[in-house]
């Protein structure tokens, strides 16, 4: 091989070692944020990283400036309250948001705040097979934003059942909240106290919830 064919040899190599380094990089930057914990992020150093963390929505957290939600979110299980993270998100909470709902937050760290981009959330596993329904708790407490506006609730109901011209029909309740049930159609039969329901409506302004269709059962709930 003659030289002009050996430096043409040499430049073409190294630019291709400079296209993969720059691929590299490029990944390296732009990668998948690392997974932590609560606690990871509060102990450590995280300033402007990209992180996802999860953690159940703590009660009486949610507040709002603008288009921002901002809550926090604490450990499951037996770790809760241990530590509290606040996440700052600016976009529409999912229906099924509520207190001790498990949120996944994705975003940046700022001091100790999570600026989250990305949110998705873990229906209680009591209600698993009622996905995308809110406990009434979860209702309750963001009831200011959720008033009039359709969604899913799910719960057990909670004493008699009222015939249609009763101001209300019966009373759910989940997660030690109650909820008056307005609706005026036929009942299944097997609605009774105890039984695991879904309902489709509103939240309307007296703190009723106005049923729009006949409420299902749920019998893969359990107590």
């Amino acid at each position: 091989m003659n030289k002009k064919a050996k430096r043409r040899l040499v430049v073409v190599g190294g630019i291709v070692v400079i296209a993969m380094l720059v691929i590299v990089a490029v990944a390296g930057s732009g990668g998948a944020a690392s997974s932590l914990s609560i606690a990871d992020v509060l102990g450590g150093s995280y300033e402007g990283k990209k992180v996802q963390v999860s953690g159940s929505v703590v009660a009486d957290s949610l507040a709002s400036e603008g288009a921002t939600a901002i809550f926090k979110i604490e450990p499951e299980g037996d770790d809760a309250g241990a530590d509290q993270l606040e996440v700052q998100y600016n976009g529409a909470l999912p229906a099924t948001f509520g207190t001790g709902v498990v949120a996944i937050c994705t975003g940046t760290v700022e001091g100790k705040t999570l600026l989250a981009t990305e949110m998705v959330t873990k229906c209680p596993s009591k209600y698993e097979s009622a996905e995308g329904s809110l406990t009434v708790k979860g209702l309750l407490d963001q009831a200011d934003t959720m008033l009039f506006k359709d969604t899913k609730v799910c719960g057990y109901v909670q004493g008699p059942v009222n015939d249609a011209q009763a101001a209300y029909r019966f009373t759910i309740e989940s997660q030690g909240a109650t909820l008056d049930v307005v609706y005026d159609g036929g009942l299944d039969e097997q609605i009774k106290d105890g039984t695991a329901v879904v309902i489709s409506g509103h939240l309307d302004s007296d703190g009723s919830f106005i049923a729009t269709e006949q409420p299902s059962i749920d019998s893969s709930i359990k107590a």
